[in-house]
């Protein structure tokens, strides 16, 4: 399809005032901070946590948080 075949007859004309109140966002909302340390752990421990495939820091950050907040 080409630009020509779009039908814009319906679509409402963009104004410079549009534009000045628009919020411009990037990637995925920040929900919370996150620092990034160095962190020593036995190597048996990170082989496992990789095995289970992405995501395996978040894993790791959730089990954290979990122990974090039995603890408080």
């Amino acid at each position: 399809m080409s630009d020509e075949d779009i039908d814009l007859s319906d679509c409402s004309e963009i104004t410079p005032e549009m534009f000045a109140k628009a919020v411009v966002r990037r990637g995925l909302p920040v929900t919370k901070a996150k620092a990034q340390v160095t962190l020593r752990i036995d190597s048996d421990v990170l082989e496992w946590f990789k095995s289970q495939g992405r995501g395996y820091q978040t894993q790791i950050n959730q089990l954290l948080r979990a122990y974090m907040e039995a603890h408080q």
